[in-house]
């Protein structure tokens, strides 16, 4: 069945230019920093703001989002972000105030939600051969975003004033949301189900205490008590959120499948590749301007030192072809420590090669040829090792991991920066040991890096229906029989006849659950919950969307006869007890003597069994598998 009638490359491109965008947000004011305080009559420490807002707003709404994309399709969460983001900017340019910039810049801070959903779409809707090398092209133009902003920003600023940033930003985002109405059609890939508000109101408070503590420490003082309390506040709100999540019917952050190896190790891996990654953006264009007379900067304007950028962000989207051939072939691990590596050798070369000016447009375009390679694996690894239907929600969480790492990386080179400072004219500037330390430092996180991504396991590449072929919702509920009431998760996996994966989902506390199969015809359905006998069976589900429910009706159980010869023991208590001697559970045996407990964990264990009526006992040793077993246990006369 024929499912797009747009040409794939024409969503790929406008789909690229949104997150190009996404970078111009984040670089758009950097030039006017100093400029602001005067035009504005605020001071310079109000005028961060501005760059302090659309940070905040970033991290909160990305995956808030991602999350409500998964649930209530992602082209409309990408006409949202955009229609906010043209919004924001026209309040900003028509204002005229701080708080009217404040206002617009907090909104333009939508816009960074594009990119994991964005991902996400043309994850469901490009052939399966085009997906690898648009994600990587789509991961690409933050650089050329980035590399591009600062020297348009300049020029704008120069020619037409501070007001045409904005309306730029506007205008583009007018394009933009034409060119999504026109060119990405709605996925069919949902999740049905009610929003967590709760959960993404206790994230947003968590995230703005966090980002405000580190990216304002500096200026309050790391030892202030605002600061402290704001870490503080994080924690706190940490620790009663995540047994929140837990609890849930449909979390916000599906912490289940965030602690899952592969997924927790990319992000992990993610954060300490954007600390090296960010490290390029803060640290070049500083060392381009700072003066000759230092004996070691190169005395270049603000423009001509972002022009000097161009190059690093042209070689990020020249480069995402062979990404994505890269990650086709071998897959997102060797992509990304490959990349990781470029980073970190590069690193190392720039502490030892900063002489002329090509010496440093070099080594920050190697930087990003290895930013190129680890970007464009970051969201293959989160596809791979997700459920389908989250994989909006599953990047957001990736791009606010992301977001975390640049936070930290201008963190804690600011505060390098600004300790390890040269006097001249009476102006402390970075030192080159400042900068040679930074080096070090984001060489530091990009083998570390390296060294996480090596124990992300091999293997794991994201399903997709072939060409011409849509996707099969399935809808249905796992049912289990409970005396509690309370409905344990279950884990539901689809395997295709001739073997090649379809999707898995995990049950939510009704039992419920959505995949999504690559194309109609005979899976293999295994379903499995904790403390259950799993079920399997082959099922033929057709094109569409299908409802198939599974039920687990066994329970996995300990269970035997306790008898002295052939009299059976009535009312004998039963102990179980794990083999370091902590209690797991009793019972008492019925007027045939025999018992039944819930099967504990694998492990070895001791069950015992005392007669009330002849004061005898006995026990014995089992190493219990995950499997009902049968365990008779005799008593002496």
């Amino acid at each position: 069945m024929p499912i797009r009638s747009v040409p794939a490359w024409a969503t790929t491109a406008i789909l690229a230019l949104c997150g190009m965008v996404v970078a111009l947000q984040q670089t758009l004011v950097i030039p006017l920093l100093p400029d602001f305080p005067v035009i504005l009559d605020v001071s310079a420490e109000d005028s961060s703001w501005l760059v302090t807002a659309t940070l905040l707003s970033a991290a909160i709404f990305t995956p808030v989002i991602s999350r409500m994309a998964d649930m209530y399709g992602k082209r409309k969460m990408l006409l949202l972000a955009l229609a906010v983001m043209t919004l924001g900017s026209l309040v900003a340019a028509i204002g005229g105030t701080f708080g009217a910039l404040i206002a617009g810049r907090a909104m333009q801070g939508f816009a960074s939600s594009l990119i994991p959903v964005g991902i996400s779409v043309l994850r469901d809707e490009l052939p399966k051969e085009k997906v690898a090398s648009a994600v990587a092209l789509m991961s690409a133009t933050l650089g050329i975003g980035s590399a591009l902003g600062m020297p348009m920003s300049g020029l704008l600023y120069n020619a037409f004033g501070w007001e045409s940033l904005f309306w730029v930003s506007a205008g583009l985002g007018l394009v933009f949301l034409v060119g999504v109405l026109l060119l990405v059609k709605e996925s069919t890939i949902t999740t049905p189900g009610r929003f967590d508000i709760s959960g993404a109101l206790v994230l947003s408070v968590i995230l703005t205490a966090a980002l405000l503590a580190v990216t304002k420490g500096a200026s309050w003082g790391w030892n202030s008590p605002l600061t402290l309390g704001l870490f503080a506040l994080a924690l706190a709100l940490l620790a009663g959120w995540i047994p929140l999540q837990l609890r849930v019917n449909q979390p916000m952050v599906d912490l289940r499948t965030a602690v899952k190896r592969p997924v927790l190790l990319t992000n992990v891996a993610s954060f300490f590749l954007c600390v090296a990654m960010f490290v390029n953006m803060l640290v070049t264009t500083q060392q381009l301007q700072i003066p000759t007379q230092t004996g070691y900067g190169f005395g270049l304007s603000v423009l001509v030192a972002g022009l000097a950028m161009v190059p690093s962000g042209l070689a990020m989207v020249f480069l995402s072809p062979v990404a994505g051939a890269m990650l086709n072939r071998w897959g997102g691990k060797p992509t990304m420590v490959f990349g990781a590596a470029i980073m970190a050798l590069t690193y190392v070369a720039r502490v030892f090669l900063d002489d002329a000016v090509w010496q440093v447009i070099v080594g920050a375009t190697l930087v990003n040829v290895g930013v190129a390679f680890s970007y464009a694996a970051m969201p293959t690894l989160i596809m791979s090792a997700v459920p389908i239907t989250e994989t909006a929600s599953a990047n957001g969480v990736n791009a606010l991991i992301r977001s975390l790492g640049t936070s930290a990386a201008s963190a804690l080179t600011g505060l390098i920066l600004a300790n390890l400072v040269v006097e001249h004219n009476g102006v402390g500037l970075p030192s080159i040991d400042a900068l040679h330390l930074s080096f070090w430092l984001a060489a530091l996180a990009a083998a570390i890096g390296i060294g996480i991504a090596l124990f992300i396991p091999s293997g794991g590449r994201t399903p997709k229906a072939e060409n011409n072929v849509e996707e099969t919702m399935v809808h249905g509920r796992v049912i289990m029989s409970t005396t509690s009431g309370i409905q344990r998760p279950a884990i539901v996996t689809f395997v295709r006849e001739d073997g090649v994966p379809g999707d898995w989902a995990r049950t939510d506390n009704e039992g419920l659950f959505t995949a999504a199969l690559p194309g109609p015809g005979r899976y293999l359905v295994v379903a499995n919950a904790a403390g259950r006998v799993p079920k399997s069976q082959l099922v033929l589900f057709s094109g569409g969307t299908t409802e198939h429910n599974v039920e687990l009706r066994d329970t996995l159980s300990l269970s035997g006869v306790v008898a002295t010869g052939e009299v059976a023991v009535t009312g004998a208590l039963v102990s179980l007890s794990a083999g370091a001697g902590d209690f797991v559970a009793a019972t008492h045996t019925d007027e045939r003597g025999g018992y039944t407990l819930d099967l504990p964990p694998v492990g070895t264990y001791v069950l015992t069994a005392a007669s009330p009526h002849s004061g005898t006992a006995a026990s014995v040793k089992l190493i219990l598998r995950a499997r009902t077993e049968r365990v008779d246990i005799e008593l002496p006369a």
